[in-house]
């Protein structure tokens, strides 16, 4: 399961280098799918090791960090209307994207390494950013009356910037994971779970970065809630 989700990173890249963002949006969430479930059955089957962690964040990197960021770079190209004139030093400006694939890596490093990441999240998720480039395609094909906001290149620039930064920022996020199900200890969760699907149903594709962007929003304000508790 994870050598496949890691297939589905690199003919995800290949696809966009062939002009082909659609599908390569559909693969990055087959491989998020994948690594949703590899570890749940790793597991199950008792077959855990070092080796398969490994192997996950090489995976992660290809499919969350290497792909998205090419998938960027062809976004920012086709929107730059003019705007793509070589810089400071010649740089092309679109070749920021490769920002993305850098902080990925320093993402997923940093993970593996921090001991603070076992029941929540130091820094945004890979696949949350990920998540977020792939839906871009999806809402320029499918809901294109929205394509004005998202093939924005100075929007591409900055979401580009400021996610990178947030992959390695020290902002505590909470992860999908129970440890009981009572309200009073998931609260925060369940509220972005239900929000999450009613926007899914409104706005389907459109919703995913503004999933994203709660999951921040929510994260921080349950920070503040617990530590407005510990104050008292």
């Amino acid at each position: 399961m994870t050598c496949t989700h890691l297939l589905c990173g690199c003919f995800g890249i290949l696809n966009v280098f062939e002009g082909n963002l659609v599908l390569a949006s559909v693969l990055l969430v087959i491989g998020g799918v994948l690594d949703f479930f590899d570890g749940f059955v790793a597991r199950l089957l008792h077959v855990s090791s070092p080796m398969g962690k490994e192997l996950d964040s090489i995976a992660d990197m290809v499919t969350f960090g290497a792909l998205p960021a090419f998938m960027m770079l062809n976004l920012l190209e086709s929107s730059c209307s003019g705007l793509c004139s070589t810089g400071l030093f010649g740089f092309h400006k679109p070749y920021i994207a490769f920002m993305l694939a850098v902080f990925s890596a320093l993402r997923l490093a940093k993970f593996n390494v921090d001991t603070r990441q076992t029941s929540s999240f130091i820094g945004v998720p890979t696949p949350a950013n990920a998540l977020v480039i792939a839906s871009l395609p999806l809402i320029e094909l499918y809901q294109p009356e929205y394509k004005e906001y998202i093939m924005n290149f100075n929007v591409l620039l900055v979401y580009t910037v400021v996610m990178s930064y947030l992959m390695v920022s020290e902002l505590p996020l909470f992860a999908l994971k129970f440890k009981t199900f009572g309200w009073k200890d998931n609260q925060i969760k369940y509220i972005f779970l239900i929000t999450s699907v009613l926007l899914l149903i409104l706005l389907k594709f459109v919703a995913i970065p503004l999933i994203i962007f709660l999951y921040i929003v929510f994260s921080v304000f349950g920070n503040l809630t617990k530590k407005k508790i510990t104050d008292n």
